[in-house]
Parts: C-alpha cells; structure tokens; sequence
C-alpha cells in the first residue's frame, strides 16, 4: 500500500505503480465515490476500449 498527500489545491498524485498497473492516460477522466468511509477512483473507460 502506498500513501499520497493532499496538496493545498486539493490535489493528489497516482503513485506510478496504480497508473502503471490500471493503464492510466494523462487527461483521462476518473468517477469519485465516497463509500464507508473513504474515497474511490474509478477510471472511465472509453466504449471503443469496452468493445
């Protein structure tokens, strides 16, 4: 597990191993839940990648 940090804009950096491992693209939109307790990223996937 790794940790990230809140920068004052509000701001969090995707360790490289989650961007890396989830194939994340610079640009790319991600939905924001707040569940039990905690904040989840899930990145949203183009249809023509769904295909």
């Amino acid at each position: 597990m790794e940790t990230v940090r809140i920068s004052r804009k509000f701001q969090v950096v995707i360790p490289r191993s989650a961007r890396e491992g989830l194939h994340l693209r610079p640009g790319q939109r991600l939905s924001v839940f707040v569940y039990d307790g905690r904040l989840e990223f899930v990145p949203i996937r183009p249809i023509r990648e769904m295909r």
